[in-house]
């Protein structure tokens, strides 16, 4: 009986949508994270003088607002996907489920 319904689950089209539209958000954020990221840390092996470069008369350097909005960044993303996720994935997670009890 299980398998009858994992069967009945994977085999409907809103399961399909909901998977493959979840899984290309998810990478697409995914991408954009590493880029962020990972763009961070290039500009700190490879360009040490900006980040260590004073902002005006201050004590600050350009490294702690831009880590601060690396940080910023990886809220915001996930914000975008909790509401994404709240608003279409659930729904859809929903109408397979009582499609699938049927």
């Amino acid at each position: 009986m299980e398998q009858s319904l994992a069967e009945k689950i994977s085999a409907n089209p809103d399961y399909q949508r909901l998977k493959s539209t979840r899984s290309r958000f998810g990478w697409t954020l995914t991408i954009a994270m590493l880029v962020v990221y990972y763009g961070y840390i290039l500009l700190i092996a490879f360009d040490k003088e900006l980040l260590a470069a004073r902002i005006g008369n201050g004590v600050m350097t350009w490294g702690i607002p831009i880590g601060f909005g690396v940080i910023l960044f990886t809220i915001l993303i996930t914000g975008v996907y909790v509401r994404r996720a709240n608003r279409e994935f659930d729904a859809l997670t929903e109408k397979v489920r009582a499609e699938a009890l049927k």
